[in-house]
């Protein structure tokens, strides 16, 4: 039945992708038909991209919080209900660039909002030993909607125009929203036990803000994807200046679906023989030289390059999604991707609107020389800003072997903030080994919910050393404990407690309340140290951690 599931989904995003595809087809050639500037033409892309930079996070905390099949009929509906309205707009006449650009906003919005539910659910529908296929499955559902979607818009566009293409968009919505109450999903667990929206927006920030192999990747993802942005913006320029009709202007971007398909089975060839790095700046080279077509080449050989681009495309935007899904831990995935994601495509949305301008400028050709040149630093710059060593490879699963304090009295999950100050006796000679392992160790409390993170040293013995973080709250400790650590995170604890002699003592402190409020006090311990420690000199510097 799973099976099943997954095969009735899989056709359903997929009719959605391409009723996507050919919504973007049928605006961007509405305004080249109206006689609309390059700026204009160019914000179709940046009004249905600009909703990853305001909804990204928020949406992957609804994906970790609510019901994510109910989440995705409800975003499906309400996407289908905006498309027929559009549909009726402009089979009524009353279309204007304004406000064909607000519907590609809204539905940019329904889009965000339920694509990291979409990513979630997969490895839901196929057993485990199944997930890495259906990940290649799931990226043929984007790259083959890229493909047939723009094409099939072009035929339609030429024969039944615009408002039929909105229609067909509208539909896909529609079936989406059928296979998605068909399907019969258990009820999800652990949505009776999640966190407020507000903390786990930010312990998903405060994750990728404190882990460096995610930073490093969502730079690589904003390099690759500022100068990209000008090959899908000014595309249907390009297609005015070869003469191209709809059908040559869907001709143009199913080359660039075409490329990423065939990407998709050569990918994981290349891979074996080269490294990522190699592969994130082959691309980058590929694409210029699509950018480059889109401006000067005719059209038969511009296929063939916009063929090569696609592949290009895929394969960044393969290796990069691949190292950050291996990299990010299980509890803040989704919010990871989110953050991904608001990253890619709100550059690709402020690209899009900064290649119109200049094109509007200097002209399509100068714009499009520019971006390749870009393109080709940004293979360049591989070597000064590669992938991380143990990017997808460390141990990123959860380790539940960490004790559970003993408290003279019972917090409630949203008392805090909590003081948290481990005691180590640590040998003199041990004590650079130490600090040196404590380093990493730091990273990890950041990541995973501590801030205020210092070591300090003891000024009259000489052996003893204070470790010393804040976490917001008493519920955020014990999903710090319970569900945020991973393997490596013990390993890095392991390697500081390897220089210690005898059992860390971990003391754990709350804020004590205000006399007004003393009698009404949840938690009031007999005696509370001072909330912040001595004021002793620390053991290191507070320099960022090394560790992702």
């Amino acid at each position: 039945m799973a099976i099943t599931a997954f095969r009735v989904l899989w056709f359903a995003q997929l009719g959605s992708n391409i009723g996507s595809w050919m919504q973007t087809v049928g605006a961007q050639w509405y305004l080249v038909e109206a006689a609309a500037g390059a700026t204009v033409i160019a914000l179709v892309q940046t009004a249905s991209l600009a909703p990853a930079m305001l909804f990204s996070l928020p949406a992957g905390v609804l994906a970790d919080s609510l019901d994510r099949r109910r989440l995705l009929i409800v975003g499906s509906v309400v996407s289908g209900v905006v498309a027929a309205v559009l549909t009726v707009i402009a089979a009524l006449g009353g279309l204007t660039p304004l406000t064909l650009l607000g519907f590609t906003f809204l539905l940019g919005v329904t889009s965000t909002l339920t694509s990291p539910a979409w990513q979630a659910i997969q490895p839901e529908l196929v057993p485990r030993d199944q997930i890495g296929a259906s990940s290649a499955l799931g990226g043929i559902t984007v790259n083959g909607a890229r493909a047939v979607g723009p094409a099939l818009a072009g035929v339609v566009l030429s024969f039944a125009g615009a408002p039929v293409v909105f229609a067909v968009n509208a539909l896909t919505f529609a079936g989406a929203a059928v296979a998605l109450w068909w399907w019969k999903r258990p009820p999800q667990a652990g949505l009776d036990d999640r966190e407020p929206f507000g903390a786990a927006m930010r312990a998903g920030v405060r994750y990728v803000a404190s882990a460096r192999l995610v930073r490093r990747i969502l730079l690589r993802s904003a390099l690759f994807a500022l100068p990209a942005s000008a090959l899908w913006a000014l595309l249907p320029v390009t297609a005015t200046r070869l003469g191209l009709d709809s059908s040559g202007y869907g001709l143009l971007l199913g080359a660039l679906g075409l490329g990423a398909v065939l990407g998709i089975f050569a990918l994981p060839i290349a891979r074996k023989r080269v490294s990522d790095n190699l592969v994130i700046a082959v691309s980058a080279l590929l694409f210029a030289g699509g950018t480059v077509a889109a401006a000067f080449v005719p059209f038969v050989p511009a296929l063939v390059l916009l063929v090569l681009a696609g592949l290009a495309w895929i394969g960044t935007l393969t290796v990069l999604n691949a190292a950050l899904q291996l990299t990010l831990p299980q509890w803040v995935r989704s919010r990871g991707a989110s953050v991904y994601i608001l990253v890619f495509m709100g550059t690709m949305a402020v690209g899009s609107f900064g290649w119109g301008l200049v094109a509007q400028l200097l002209g399509t050709p100068a714009a499009l020389t520019v971006a390749a040149v870009m393109l080709v630093l940004v293979a360049a710059s591989v070597r000064v800003l590669p992938l991380l060593a143990g990017t997808g490879t460390i141990d990123r699963t959860i380790s539940t072997t960490w004790a559970t304090p003993t408290l003279v009295f019972e917090p409630g999950p949203t008392d805090g903030p909590v003081l948290v100050q481990i005691a180590y006796t640590v040998h003199p000679d041990k004590a650079d080994a130490f600090t040196q392992a404590m380093r990493l160790v730091e990273g990890s409390r950041r990541r995973t919910g501590g801030s205020r993170w210092r070591l300090y040293r003891s000024g009259e013995v000489d052996d003893q050393m204070l470790e010393s973080f804040v976490v917001p709250s008493w519920g955020e400790y014990r999903r710090q404990q319970t569900e945020r650590l991973t393997g490596r995170d013990r390993q890095m604890r392991d390697a500081a407690l390897a220089a210690v002699d005898g059992p860390p003592l971990e003391r754990h402190y709350f804020p004590l309340p205000p006399p007004a409020a003393a009698p009404h006090s949840r938690a009031t311990p007999s005696a509370a140290p001072p909330a912040t420690p001595p004021a002793v000199p620390p053991a290191t510097p507070p320099a960022a951690p090394p560790e992702s």
